[in-house]
């Protein structure tokens, strides 16, 4: 199985702190990969630097097997990315913000077909800002889909969702494994993670301190439930 993703070394400081801390990660094609930890441990500026939309400071990035800064028009048309805050102007409408996006491609997908696929079809006509937080997290994940990518990131898309609506994502990122894509996602909901995740990297102030599975985070452990042992691995829980 080939690597989607390569990281070594993957370092980033901002006014003398450390953000992200010799950052090792290999992401194998076809898989879902979680990348966790409290908030301010990394994870968004380890993406944004895996995308090339920060600087990093060291190390190495393949993503699907080239250098994302010298050949980031080609990676462009291959991956999907989908930030946990969206920008957009207050009263675009969700057909124009899918006919922009579709623009930026040299062969897009169908978005109406994926708006109806993912049960927003009737929402084209309507305006981002009037969408629920389900509807709009599903916008969110047809917008990262429309480029046809092979690999798509997902910044913590169930935020503040209720859990039918965290259910409706889960089943959407179980359909995008099965067809083969690579997702690479972050997220705080443990339970989300031992239900769609392959593959775990936990970060503490930045540093990688547990990667693997789920059961073998649990077994290094010795706890029942992951969210014991991720509390345990991240010290997220060291204060409660």
């Amino acid at each position: 199985m080939s690597e989607a993703v390569y990281v070594k070394g993957l370092t980033k400081a901002y006014g003398g702190k450390t953000a992200v801390n010799s950052l090792d990660l290999s992401v194998k094609s076809g898989t879902v990969f979680g990348l966790l930890g409290a908030n301010g441990a990394g994870k968004s500026t380890a993406i944004e630097c895996m995308l090339g939309t920060k600087q990093a400071d060291a190390g190495t990035v393949r993503l699907l097997g080239q250098d994302p800064k010298t050949h980031r028009r080609a990676l462009f048309e291959r991956i999907g990315v989908q930030f946990q805050e969206g920008d957009y102007h207050r009263e675009i409408r969700v057909s124009e913000l899918c006919e922009e996006t579709a623009s930026l491609y040299r062969k897009s997908a169908d978005w109406r077909a994926l708006c109806e696929q993912f049960g927003i079809g009737d929402k084209a006509s309507a305006a981002v800002k009037s969408l629920s937080g389900g509807e709009r997290q599903r916008l969110f994940i047809v917008l990262a889909l429309i480029p046809q990518p092979e690999l798509v990131f997902l910044d913590e898309l169930t935020t503040g969702l209720d859990a039918k609506a965290r259910r409706g994502v889960w089943k959407t990122l179980e359909y995008l494994k099965e067809r083969g894509l690579t997702v690479f996602l972050t997220s705080h909901f443990m339970d989300e993670v031992e239900a769609l995740c392959d593959e775990i990297c936990i970060l503490k102030k930045g540093t990688p301190v547990f990667r693997g599975t789920v059961e073998q985070a649990k077994a290094q452990c010795g706890c029942e439930r992951f969210e014991d042992a991720y509390l345990q691995l991240s010290d997220e829980g060291a204060d409660a």
